[in-house]
C-alpha cells in the first residue's frame, strides 16, 4: 500500500510506511527516479528555491544596471550641445565600451548561473548518496538503476519513497546549515 502524505504531513509516518516496503520486497535491483527524488525532497526543493533566489538577485541587479545606464545616457545627451564633437565623441566612446563590458559581465553571470542550474541534480545525488546506499543496502540490493531509463521490469523494486522520505529525515535531523 502506498501512503501519501500532505506537506504537512509527518515524514515518520511516510518513513515508517516504506520501511514495510522494503522488508516485504528484499531484491537485488533496485529502481529510483532521481527527477523525482530532487524534486520532491526537502532538500532538493531547497536548492531550487536557493537558486531562484539567485535568478532574481541577478535580474535586481540587472533592473537596477539598466536604469543607471539609462540616466547616464541621457546626461550625456544633454551635454551634447555643451561640449566639443571630439569630446563628446570620447565621451560617447567610453560610454558605450562601458555599456558593452557590461552586457558581457551580465551575460557571464547568466550563463554561470544556467550552468550552476544544470548541476543542481548532480550535486544533490552526490550529497544524498549515502542516504541512498543505506537504502540500498537495507533493501537487499546490489545495484540501483534510474525507473526512468528502465523500459520493462519485473521483480525490482522502486526505492523512491522509501529514499524520499529518509533524505527528509535526515535533514530534518541535522543543522541547517548542512545537507544532513
Amino acid at each position: 500500500d502506498r501512503v501519501t502524505v500532505s506537506a504537512a504531513g509527518d515524514v515518520s509516518d511516510r518513513f515508517a510506511a516504506t520501511q514495510d516496503c522494503l522488508a516485504a520486497d528484499e531484491n537485488d535491483i533496485l529502481v529510483l527516479d532521481p527527477e523525482r527524488l530532487f524534486e520532491q525532497t526537502e532538500l532538493g526543493q531547497r536548492m531550487v528555491a536557493d537558486h531562484q533566489a539567485e535568478r532574481e538577485k541577478l535580474a535586481s541587479r540587472n533592473r537596477r544596471l539598466e536604469a543607471e545606464l539609462e540616466a547616464e545616457e541621457k546626461r550625456l545627451t544633454e551635454l551634447r550641445a555643451e561640449t566639443s564633437p571630439e569630446e563628446f565623441r570620447d565621451m560617447a566612446d567610453a560610454f558605450d565600451a562601458k555599456v558593452q563590458e557590461i552586457r558581457r559581465d551580465s551575460e557571464r553571470r547568466v550563463v554561470d548561473l544556467e550552468r550552476d542550474r544544470e548541476r543542481l541534480p548532480i550535486q544533490f545525488l552526490r550529497a544524498v548518496e549515502p542516504v541512498l546506499s543505506e537504502v540500498m543496502r537495507e533493501a537487499g540490493g546490489t545495484v540501483v538503476l534510474d525507473a526512468r531509463t528502465v523500459l520493462f521490469r519485473t521483480d525490482a523494486v522502486d526505492v523512491t519513497e522509501t529514499a524520499i522520505a529518509r533524505i527528509d529525515l535526515r535533514r530534518r535531523e541535522a543543522d541547517d546549515d548542512i545537507p544532513f
